[in-house]
């Protein structure tokens, strides 16, 4: 009989041979998980990418561009209500937060009063004098004469029993000075029945006019201010920052909400010289990123720089990094909002025929 292996050596090469068998089996089961999904259109190849490559496809790296607008109150104030928190998703027009308004109702309802007063002024030197203020001036004028035509009368015959030492030097001032008197009252009087009679002058109208026309607008502005002590987005997106509670004092412009813009999402990547007569605006473009590398997003050229610059440390790609590089935006449609702000991504832009325009507001 021959001489057998060793024990040891002989334990060692089974464990090895059930350990090749057991790897065959895994990578048995690996493969038939993968055709199943493959099949079931879950996990697929990227082979467009190959096909875009034999194409002659120009491949750039970017980042989806951060867009953020900050929102604040015109107005100074109290915060009132908050009401969406940090991540609320919300739309143009939305209402996010108010301010308190005791002080803007008073100073509106001021505006509004002193216009009403200023617009009664107006009114009534339009209208012009009343008739009864009319007969009222003229009434004065005939009673003024009345009593000057008696006062004349008595003059007259002081004068004569003055001639005969039969009135005082006294009696004949007192019936001259009263004379004189009623002169120029009814002198008073004509002048008040002309001008009732006439109306109102017209720089009288002109500035009670301009009056009216500056409370006006003091009044729209009270308006205007009033209606900022709400805060509307101005577009959709998801709200990143909620910067005050109810409570806070805010100052005009001071940033309440940071909104990320939902709309529209873009691309910024960088293309370098040589290759920069190959694209232009409205050139199609296919815009991937690491999380669904088989799951490409269609896009268009929107922008090309027309100055020159260096690639920013930011841009991944395998070009020199002093490459003489465009910026370009890349407007990317993103139904499922796969696409997130900051997010790299890599933009193949097809080069070839039929590279044209795939929206018609591509090329602005």
């Amino acid at each position: 009989m021959g001489r057998g292996l060793p024990l040891g050596v002989a334990g060692s090469g089974e464990r090895k041979a059930n350990a090749m068998a057991g790897r065959r089996k895994r990578l048995i089961v690996l493969a038939a998980v993968i055709a199943a999904l493959a099949g079931a259109g879950i996990l697929s190849y990227p082979r467009w990418l190959d096909e875009e490559a034999a194409n002659g496809a120009l491949v750039l790296y970017g980042n989806i561009d951060i867009r953020e607008a900050d929102l604040a109150f015109n107005v100074a104030g109290r915060v009132d209500r908050m009401l969406v928190e940090e991540g609320d998703r919300v739309q143009r027009g939305q209402l996010l937060a108010t301010l308190e308004t005791d002080i803007y109702d008073a100073e509106f309802e001021a505006a509004k009063a002193r216009l009403s007063a200023e617009r009664a002024v107006l009114d009534r030197l339009l209208a012009g004098s009343r008739p009864e203020d009319i007969k009222e001036a003229r009434a004065n004028v005939q009673a003024i004469e009345a009593e000057l035509q008696d006062a004349r009368a008595n003059l007259q015959r002081t004068e004569k029993l003055a001639t005969s030492s039969f009135a005082t030097q006294q009696k004949l001032d007192e019936d001259r000075t009263r004379v004189t008197s009623l002169e120029a009252q009814l002198n008073a009087a004509n002048q008040r029945l002309s001008l009732a009679i006439q109306g109102p002058r017209e720089e009288y109208i002109t500035e009670a006019r301009a009056q009216v026309q500056a409370t006006e607008a003091e009044l729209t502005l009270a308006r205007r201010r009033l209606d900022h002590t709400n805060l509307f987005a101005k577009e959709a997106g998801v709200v990143t920052t909620r910067a005050v509670e109810p409570g806070a004092v805010v100052l005009a412009q001071a940033p309440v909400y940071t909104i990320a813009l939902a709309d529209p999402v873009w691309v910024r990547t960088y293309v370098s010289e040589p290759d920069l007569g190959r694209i232009h605006p409205g050139t199609k473009a296919l815009v991937t990123s690491d999380t669904a590398p088989g799951k490409p997003y269609q896009g268009w050229v929107g922008f090309i720089s027309p100055v020159a610059e260096f690639t920013p440390k930011t841009v991944e790609t395998p070009e020199v990094r002093t490459s003489l590089v465009y910026r370009l935006r890349v407007y990317v449609e993103n139904p499922d909002e796969g696409l997130r702000q900051g997010m790299p991504v890599t933009v193949r832009l097809a080069t070839g025929p039929g590279a044209g325009p795939t929206d018609p507001s591509a090329a602005q």
